[in-house]
Order: C-alpha cells, then sequence, then structure tokens
C-alpha cells in the first residue's frame, strides 16, 4: 500500500491557560518542501517561532487554524473543546488530508480521514511541529491583543496561565469577560467577577 501524500499534523495551544481561547492548527508540509528547524513550539523562542510561522504560512500544501472561545470551553469542557477544535481543524483544510497525525494519546471521533495519535509528536513528526507553532504564535498574539483590552492581568507577560501574578490579579480584581468560568482558580477568585463588563 502507497503511503499517504497529504499527511496533516494536528496539535493545539493553551488547554491549561485560565484565560483566552484554545487555539488548534492542522499543517499539510509538501515533503519537496522541508522546513528546517521545526521542532515542540515550547523548544523555541518566541522570535524563532515567528521566523517559522511565516515559513510555514508561506510553503506548506494547506494550513487551518481553529479558535475556541472561552464560552464553548466553559459549556462543553477543555477536553471536548480540544477534540472538537481538532476535528474542525482538519475540515477546514484546502487540501483534504489522506491521513492525519495527532499530537496526545486520544484520537477525535467522527475525523474525515484516517488518524493516529501521536504522544509527544510535536517533537516527533514535522508537521505536528508546524501545528504547534502555528497554534502557539496565533494564541500568543490574540493574548497580546486582549492584554491592551485588559490591562490589569498581564496577559501579554504570561498568556493566561496561572502564575503567581495571574492569580494575585484576579484576587485583586476577580475574572474578566475571557477567564474560563469553569477553572477552579476563577470560579474560586474572592471577587464576583466582571464577566458582564466590556471593556473600556
Amino acid at each position: 500500500m502507497a503511503a499517504a501524500r497529504r499527511v496533516a499534523g494536528v496539535d493545539e495551544a493553551g488547554r491549561g491557560p485560565l484565560a483566552g481561547p484554545l487555539l488548534v492548527s492542522a499543517v499539510i508540509l509538501r515533503p519537496r518542501r522541508p522546513i528546517a528547524g521545526l521542532d515542540d513550539s515550547k523548544k523555541l523562542t518566541a522570535k524563532r517561532r515567528d521566523e517559522l510561522y511565516d515559513q510555514i504560512v508561506e510553503h506548506a500544501l494547506a494550513y487551518s487554524i481553529i479558535e475556541i472561545g472561552v464560552d464553548e470551553i466553559d459549556r462543553i469542557n477543555i477536553f471536548q473543546a480540544t477534540m472538537a477544535g481538532m476535528r474542525r481543524a482538519l475540515c477546514a483544510l484546502a487540501e483534504p488530508p489522506e491521513q492525519a497525525l495527532i499530537d496526545g494519546n486520544r484520537l477525535p471521533p467522527d475525523l474525515p480521514c484516517p488518524a493516529r495519535a501521536v504522544v509527544g509528536g510535536d517533537a516527533l513528526h514535522a508537521s505536528i511541529s508546524a501545528a504547534s507553532i502555528l497554534a502557539k504564535v496565533t494564541r500568543d498574539r490574540l493574548l497580546e491583543q486582549l492584554d491592551r483590552q485588559y490591562p490589569e492581568y498581564g496577559f501579554a507577560r504570561h498568556k493566561g496561565y496561572s502564575t503567581p501574578d495571574h492569580l494575585a490579579a484576579l484576587q485583586r480584581h476577580g475574572p474578566c469577560a475571557i477567564h474560563r468560568r469553569s477553572y477552579a482558580p476563577v470560579r474560586e477568585s474572592t471577587m464576583p467577577g466582571l464577566f458582564d463588563v466590556e471593556p473600556a
């Protein structure tokens, strides 16, 4: 049986943070146009991720980037949101994939092609590395924009993760509109919250 030609790597960024959306990407690379330096996005500097992002967008056969908002995360939980995002990312590719390599140990249901889960895949397969970079860079840029709307939380620094200064800001100000209400540190923050207040 011939090897699949259009192999899509799939990865996400933002499962753990207390605030901001989940980003999921799928990428089909061109076998004859390898991109040097692809790796797990967490192992790369921000500058290198930005450089590789531009190369992936320019040279990939196809790519998609899906955003799952905090309302959906809170409604169906982060695991189900991740599964839904991975399926949507594959379905959104301009070129239909013949196979998918999905980072992690679980496969979403109802995928548009055969798929294999790969634990640590963002460090093993170039297509998954590329997807991890697109998702990570896109999410970081979104959080930097949201930092300008909600400057009291420091989103540009911690990207929504539960750092000491983020937790301290939650205690001082209560949650804002982009915090994930279903996450315990947000639920348990001492102030009643500002979910219905639009940023100035």
